[in-house]
This record gives structure tokens, C-alpha cells and sequence, in this order.
């Protein structure tokens, strides 16, 4: 088993919300192997603290704050700390926001509602493995999307499959994907189910992961 790089794991909290990021304060004192280092009510205000907490490994980044919201902060912490990892919360299980915390570097995704046991793990999965798998949110996807440099041999798509996988990145439905596509919504249903089982994917954010691990759809 892979040992922690420290004792101590540093992290910060970008969240609007002050009783939340108190809640989560006490949920991880019961570890001795965290450390919040600061807090942030927004992205720009941790844009601003960053700079003087060189020793952070983890950010538990809320994707909905004012100012600067979850997805511009994650896209310049990977510009500028490509070091740091981000794990993406939210409120929901929506496909649209993973996918576009995963594109813009997040290296996992958690609901905030999770207990303690969870969220740790959370924590601990990135700064060891740098990354944090789920039932939501694959571990086999996110350790070959971050590999650019995994070597096999792909499987070869038809046009009307490139089409469907990179409209999934977007906002639409899978009814309105048919409608763009020209196609009949059960047509549609099974371009998904098909890829679905092709490739050993059970999420739509799975597939758009693999899409944009195989330069189908670009970022």
C-alpha cells in the first residue's frame, strides 16, 4: 500500500457558505491526519490566500460561489498549482456540473451530504492516488484520463458515434441530442446503451471522461 507523503494532510475549503465549512471543520477533527489551513468564501478570495499557504495538497472546491464559481477556480488552480488537487462539491448529482469540474481539473467529486468516514476518504484517495473514485465517478476513468501516456488500442466509432459522445459534453438532453442528431429518441437510447456496454461505462460522465481522455471531444 502506497504511504501517505506526510503526516499531515493540508487543505483548504472554497465555499460560500460559513456554517457548512464549519460543519466540515468538525467533521474531519476526529482524523489527526488533516489539516485546514484556510477558508475561502469564494474563488477569488482563494486565489488570494493560495499564495501564502504553499504547503496545500487539497481543495474542497463548492462549484456554485459568487464571484468566482467553482469551475473558474478549478481551471486556474490547474493553470497556476497544477500541484493541488481539487475535489468538486455540490449539493446534487448532476451530470453536467461533473463533467465540467472533471474538464476543468478536478480530480474527484463528492456530495455534501456525505458523512465523515466518506469525505476523509475523499481527501486521502486524491492526496495519495490523486484521484477519488466513486459509484458516480470511476476510478479506472479518472486514472487513464489523467495517463496521457497509457498505451492501447482504441476502439474505432462511427461519425454518428463521435457525434452523440461529443453532444453529451453538452447541456442537452438525451431527447434533445436525438432531435440535433436527426434521430428518433429510442435511436438515441441505443447509440447510449450501446457505447454504454462497448466500453464498460455506466454514466454519461463517464463517457464524456473517456471521450475526452481519447481527443474526441477536445478541451
Amino acid at each position: 500500500m502506497q504511504q501517505l507523503k506526510s503526516q499531515s494532510i493540508n487543505i483548504a475549503i472554497a465555499d460560500d457558505h460559513s456554517l457548512f465549512r464549519s460543519g466540515i471543520v468538525s467533521l474531519l477533527e476526529e482524523f489527526g491526519d488533516i489539516h485546514v489551513e484556510f477558508e475561502a468564501n469564494n474563488g477569488k478570495e482563494l486565489q488570494e490566500k493560495i499564495a501564502r499557504h504553499p504547503q496545500i495538497s487539497v481543495i474542497l472546491m463548492d462549484i456554485n460561489m459568487p464571484i468566482v464559481n467553482g469551475f473558474s477556480a478549478t481551471t486556474w488552480i490547474k493553470e497556476n498549482y497544477p500541484e493541488i488537487s481539487v475535489l468538486a462539491l455540490s449539493m446534487h448529482n448532476e451530470d453536467e456540473a461533473i463533467i465540467k469540474m472533471i474538464k476543468a481539473g478536478a480530480k474527484g467529486y463528492i456530495l455534501k451530504e456525505s458523512n465523515a468516514k466518506e469525505l476523509h476518504k475523499a481527501i486521502h484517495d486524491i492526496y495519495v492516488h490523486g484521484f477519488y473514485s466513486n459509484e458516480y465517478v470511476s476510478g479506472k476513468l479518472l486514472r487513464s484520463f489523467q495517463n496521457e501516456n497509457e498505451k492501447k488500442q482504441k476502439p474505432l466509432f462511427s461519425q454518428k458515434e463521435i457525434r452523440f459522445m461529443q453532444l453529451s459534453a453538452s447541456e442537452l438532453t438525451y431527447k434533445e441530442i436525438a432531435k440535433e442528431m436527426g434521430l428518433a429518441d429510442r435511436s438515441a437510447d441505443n447509440y447510449r446503451q450501446a457505447l454504454f456496454e462497448r466500453l464498460g461505462i455506466k454514466t454519461r460522465v463517464g463517457l464524456v471522461l473517456y471521450a475526452i481522455k481519447e481527443g474526441i471531444i477536445k478541451v
